[in-house]
């Protein structure tokens, strides 16, 4: 629905214009305007003495909104890939869709662009009933517009009720392109999908005001029923060579031209290569170690122990350390085996996106510090003191 004025009725008195609480309203040419920033509200509607302004349905509201839902089946997963190689990401996303749809008793697809079928047989593995394959080469580097044109006419074909992705660089720039031309619901950095008891509903729960609540939202009146899902935050089940599927390839559009290229691709140049969200030890840093050179301690540390280097926001705030290497709500989301807080204090923000790590070591000087209280091991004292300690003792250890 959008909010419409009828200019032949407008007196231009500016009730309307004083009313609203977003400053939605303006004066063009004289008459009052809705602008881009309308949240529906509905206020102006009763406060207008001319009766101007009316609720009218959207241009695409009665093409396009879906009104079927029941034609609508399955569970379709985005499996992202990077150089031609499935991401970790969406293994994890195929055990949370097999759960769905196993609980919705319907088929779980799978979306591969830009890989050979080598890896979507991958997917099968873990779970895919069925894999809709476009292997062009066009496609293995990322690029919004034809990745947005081929997951939506696949979705608006296949028509399935839920569609998950992973709440990556990539996830985050193409997904909701895809949603807004489906004019369907998204729901994004979820840590928890579920379906509501006795329906066909997904709960998409995520964190919301800081961290400070979980929101379950729904989206019950239109399909797909679309979520981006944080890395990290859902357990991968078992690959099992044993399952069975099919690939469907899928060519790509010929019909309209793209408007971008992808001419190069560079990777960061970095402290550590280790992916964040693939390793399995993380020594992260916080604001703690009071200047940047603590990060090159504990850089020393994480390659000792085959890790890599994390931050807490504030460290990232700082200047001390790129933002790739935040982890928190606001940065990454991880699950490594070992997990080692030095100098963090444990903000909701950041414990949130620690949290489900295996083991946690905490390092801090404030021994009411809210980071023990997740922590499975737990040191009160100089950082600077332990960790050159801890260092000594493993190249001791090693020899």
């Amino acid at each position: 629905m959008q909010i419409k004025v009828d200019r032949d009725l407008c007196s231009s008195c500016e009730t309307c214009i004083a009313s609203c609480p977003y400053e939605a309203i303006v004066l063009q040419e004289g008459k009052a305007f809705v602008n881009e920033y309308c949240q529906i509200c509905r206020i102006c509607l009763s406060v207008c003495p001319e009766g101007a302004i009316k609720e009218v349905p959207d241009a695409q509201d009665s093409k396009d909104t879906v009104t079927d839902i029941s034609a609508y089946k399955g569970v379709m997963v985005f499996a992202e890939q990077r150089e031609g190689k499935v991401s970790q990401v969406a293994f994890e996303l195929l055990s949370a869709g097999r759960r769905l749809a196993d609980k919705l008793s319907v088929e779980l697809f799978a979306v591969l662009l830009g890989a050979p079928e080598s890896e979507a047989n991958e997917l099968i593995k873990w779970g895919a009933d069925k894999v809709f394959l476009c292997s062009s080469d066009s496609l293995t580097s990322f690029n919004d517009e034809p990745y947005t044109n081929i997951v939506s006419k696949i979705i608006k074909e296949h028509k399935p009720e839920i569609v998950l992705t992973g709440a990556t660089a990539i996830g985050r720039s193409f997904f909701p392109r895809v949603a807004a031309r489906l004019h369907a619901g998204l729901t994004a950095d979820c840590t928890s999908l579920e379906i509501e008891d006795g329906g066909r509903n997904l709960l998409a729960i995520r964190p919301a005001f800081g961290g400070n609540i979980m929101a379950t939202i729904m989206c019950p009146d239109t399909r797909p029923q679309m979520a981006t899902v944080r890395p990290k935050v859902m357990k991968k089940c078992a690959c099992s060579a044993n399952h069975t599927g099919t690939i469907v390839n899928i060519e790509v559009p010929t019909n309209g031209k793209c408007r971008t290229k992808v001419l190069e691709t560079t990777k960061d140049a970095d402290f550590c290569s280790i992916n964040i969200q693939e390793a399995e030890v993380i020594v992260s840093g916080g604001r703690g170690l009071g200047n940047p050179k603590g990060f090159e301690m504990l850089k020393e540390l994480a390659e000792l122990v085959n890790g890599t280097l994390g931050a807490s926001r504030a460290a990232v705030d700082e200047g001390w350390i790129p933002y790739n290497h935040q982890v928190g709500q606001t940065g990454k989301t991880v699950c490594p085996k070992i997990y080692i807080a030095c100098g963090i204090s444990g903000a909701v923000q950041h414990m949130v996106g620690m949290q489900s790590s295996d083991i946690i070591i905490a390092i801090n000087k404030n021994a009411e510090a809210p980071i023990f209280n997740i922590a499975n091991y737990g040191i009160v004292g100089d950082l600077y003191e332990i960790i050159p300690r801890l260092i000594k003792r493993i190249k001791e250890e090693r020899g």
